[in-house]
């Protein structure tokens, strides 16, 4: 089980992206599933539009629709987010990445994720893996 975060996903849908094989193959390792909070969905959704447009963005909510990736609406993890956000002020963490911190410690704690800057300190707080 692996939760995805916004950068992730971008460089997974940009088949130029440098990183792309990688993250591939980091979800090819690995039977799933694969959860995207749906609390990051605004964001990931402003960012593949406005970097790789609306084709991309339209395959990815077909990807959605599909169970390719499993949409998380982790309707308890408020409390969770708000003490991670709390916590991790001086980084700032941020909503959208508290948000896939507690998606994942609820699955197994995989995050699929290029943003090692937050994600790296926040690993070493909590019971999360970041990938690749």
């Amino acid at each position: 089980m692996i939760t995805l975060d916004t950068s992730a996903i971008v460089a997974l849908l940009n088949r130029r992206a440098p990183e792309h094989q990688t993250l591939v193959s980091s979800l090819n390792a690995d039977l799933g599933p694969f959860f995207v909070p749906a609390q990051i969905m605004a964001e990931i959704a402003y960012v593949v539009d406005q970097r790789l447009g609306e084709q991309a963005l339209t395959g990815f909510l077909k990807d959605i629709e599909t169970s390719v990736y499993q949409l998380d609406c982790g309707t308890g993890d408020l409390g969770r987010i708000r003490e991670l956000v709390e916590r991790y002020s001086d980084m700032p963490l941020g909503f959208a990445d508290a948000a896939v911190v507690a998606c994942a410690e609820r699955h197994g704690g995989n995050v699929l994720t290029l943003d090692h800057r937050h994600f790296g300190v926040v690993a070493g707080g909590t019971a999360i893996t970041i990938y690749p």
